[in-house]
């Protein structure tokens, strides 16, 4: 089974254009918390069966990372 943060990491290709869009209008400025926002999570296995909630990783870092192309012919 795969850790939550490392779901994180591997979180949500097909939302990405969605997800980016949203948080672009809202970024926070350095130094500041990011809002709390929820999104679907994925492993290479598939959805996860929970959506995933920034707020379940306060005080903990996060790094997310999107790949645009993955699961793609590009």
């Amino acid at each position: 089974m795969i850790s939550r943060a490392a779901a994180v990491a591997l979180a949500v290709t097909a939302l990405v254009a969605v997800a980016a869009g949203r948080l672009r209008a809202q970024s926070p400025k350095v130094g500041e918390m990011a809002p709390d926002f929820t999104l679907k999570g994925s492993t290479k296995d598939g959805l996860l069966p929970k959506p995933i909630h920034l707020a379940d990783f306060r005080g903990q870092t996060v790094v997310l990372a999107f790949f645009p192309k993955a699961r793609t012919k590009g």
